[in-house]
């Protein structure tokens, strides 16, 4: 069977290319459950919250850091804003990529420990998952972004790794976005919701 001027053989279609990559299809359709999913349970602190009584935050139960999940606040806010230019950065092929993606790793990890240490913290006053209301929704709610977190994390390891070895492409790096800016920009809804 001859072939035609681009090697195939006559009668076989074409592969199209996607409109989007299999892997950033796949992180959208992730993170629009996960969305969902953190809809649904703020709503359940919301009602919780509204039902309580003697007002929120119950009586009796420590107060949580407000000021100091702040700052914590602002530096997700700002490893966000350094994956995004990092991504800048790699389009233009920028040796700058590895350090502003290794400054958004490292305001992630900051993010993670200053979380573990508030809650040290918290343990240590008293709040607790069976303490009462206030300690249920806290830890189901922050611990649950903690685990996004932690695994947005590894996945922004994996993609610096691709990077320093020279394999990172936009097929990876995509996804890999898409999900630390879903963890980014989900947090300050729990700050406004749980915090203040």
């Amino acid at each position: 069977m001859p072939d035609d001027a681009l090697g195939r053989p006559f009668g076989v279609p074409a592969r199209r290319e996607p409109v989007v990559p299999n892997g950033v299809l796949g992180m959208l359709i992730f993170v629009a459950t996960e969305v969902m999913f953190f809809s649904g349970l703020i709503s359940a602190f919301v009602i919780g919250k509204s039902n309580a009584l003697g007002g929120w935050p119950p009586p009796g139960q420590p107060r949580l850091p407000i000021e100091e999940t702040a700052l914590n606040t602002a530096a997700l806010l700002a490893s966000g804003v350094a994956l995004y230019f990092a991504n800048r950065a790699f389009q233009k092929d920028s040796p700058n990529t590895k350090r502003l993606l290794g400054l958004a790793i490292g305001l992630g990890g900051f993010f993670v420990l200053f979380q573990g240490a508030e809650w040290i913290a918290l343990i240590g006053e008293g709040l607790t998952i069976t303490s009462g209301q206030l300690g249920g929704y806290f830890y189901l709610l922050v611990g649950t972004h903690a685990l996004h977190v932690v695994a947005g994390f590894l996945i922004l390891l994996y993609t610096y790794r691709k990077l320093s070895e020279d394999q990172l492409d936009r097929f990876t790096f995509w996804p890999a976005q898409i999900f630390w800016y879903f963890v980014v920009g989900v947090w300050p809804i729990l700050y406004w919701q749980v915090y203040l």
